[in-house]
C-alpha cells in the first residue's frame, strides 16, 4: 500500500515528518530515480534513495516504537554533531541496531532538564506540532524583584518579537534574597520563550530546568546525563496525548524480545528412555 513519503520515512525512523519534508524540498529524496515532491507516495515496489543512498526495504517496514527520557545537563548542545566539538545530547544515548533517535524539541545550551527521544518519526512530529498544545513545565530561578502585577502580565500575554506569548500558570516555589524559584507552564516550544518572557519584565533567568513534557515527568532518581526508557504504561499515556495507538503486540513465535512469557516455572523435561538406560 502506497503512503506519503514523509510518513513512510518517519515511521522508518529517519526523522520527523517536518525534517523529511525539508529533505524532499531540497531534493535529497528520490523515488525510482526521480526527485520527489511533497505529496508524492511510495510503496513496496518502489526504490527510495536519500542523498542517492538506497533505503533498505526492511527499514521501510518500520522500527520498534521506543521513547527515552534524557536529563540534559547545562553545557550540552541539542544537535547530532557540533563544529566546535562540544558535547551533544546524542553522545550518551544507547546505540540502535535499527532506526535512529529523533529528538523531540530542544533546550538551549544553558538550560537543563527533560528531553524526549523516540525512534518513531510520526510520534516526534505529533509531539512537536503546535496544534497539539502539549504542556511543558519548567522550574525557573529568576534574579530581580517580582510583584503581582508582573505575574499577572506574564499570564495575560506579552508581545515578543515573534508574536504574543504567555504562561498558562505560574506557581511560586520559594527562594531567598533576590533569587526566587517559580514553576511555569506553557503549551508551545518557541526558541528561548521562557527566558524571553521573564526578560520582558526586566528580570533575569539564572537557572532553567524543564521538569515535564505533556504527561511525562522528569523522574527524581534520574541524574544529569542519564537516560531512561518509558515503560508500557508511560508510553501508552504519551501516545494517548497525541491520539496515537500503541503498536500491536507481536505474534507468538515471532521471536520478539517484547513477547510476554509465563512466569511460572516449567515442568522438568523427561529424559529419553534410551538415555536413561545408559546411566
Amino acid at each position: 500500500m502506497a503512503e506519503r513519503l514523509q510518513k513512510l520515512l518517519a515511521h522508518a525512523g529517519y526523522g520527523s515528518r517536518r525534517e523529511i519534508e525539508e529533505w524532499i524540498k531540497s531534493g535529497r529524496v528520490k523515488v525510482n530515480g526521480e526527485s520527489a515532491k511533497l505529496g508524492d507516495t511510495a510503496g513496496p515496489g518502489d526504490t527510495i534513495t536519500l542523498d542517492d543512498v538506497p533505503i533498505p526495504a526492511h527499514r521501510l517496514g518500520g522500527v520498534k516504537q521506543r521513547v527515552l527520557m534524557y536529563y540534559k545537563p547545562e553545557g550540552e548542545m541539542c544537535t547530532r554533531s557540533d563544529p566546535e566539538q562540544r558535547s551533544t545530547v546524542f553522545d550518551k544515548l544507547p546505540p540502535l541496531r535499527k532506526g535512529r533517535w529523533i529528538m523531540v524539541g530542544r533546550l538551549d545550551i544553558n538550560s537543563s532538564g527533560l528531553l524526549l527521544f523516540t525512534t518513531d518519526g510520526e510520534l516526534a512530529n505529533r509531539l512537536m506540532h503546535p496544534a497539539r498544545e502539549l504542556e511543558r513545565e519548567y522550574a525557573v530561578r529568576v534574579l530581580g524583584a517580582v510583584d503581582k502585577t508582573m505575574l499577572r502580565t506574564l499570564k495575560q500575554g506579552v508581545a515578543l518579537e515573534d508574536g504574543a506569548a504567555h504562561f498558562d500558570s505560574i506557581v511560586d516555589a520559594g527562594g531567598e534574597g533576590a533569587n526566587r524559584w517559580y514553576h511555569v507552564t506553557l503549551k508551545e516550544g518557541r526558541k528561548r520563550e521562557v527566558r524571553r518572557l521573564w526578560e520582558s519584565q526586566g528580570v533575569k533567568v539564572s537557572r532553567l530546568t524543564r521538569v515535564r513534557f505533556g504527561p511525562v515527568t522528569l523522574p527524581r532518581g534520574l541524574h544529569r546525563g542519564q537516560h531512561k526508557e518509558l515503560d508500557e504504561e508511560q508510553l501508552a499515556l504519551l501516545l494517548q496525548a497525541v491520539d496515537m495507538q500503541p503498536e500491536p503486540a507481536p505474534q507468538r513465535g515471532a521471536g520478539s524480545i517484547g513477547l510476554r512469557r509465563s512466569t511460572r516455572p516449567s515442568a522438568p523435561q523427561r529424559k529419553p528412555r534410551r538415555e536413561m538406560q545408559k546411566r
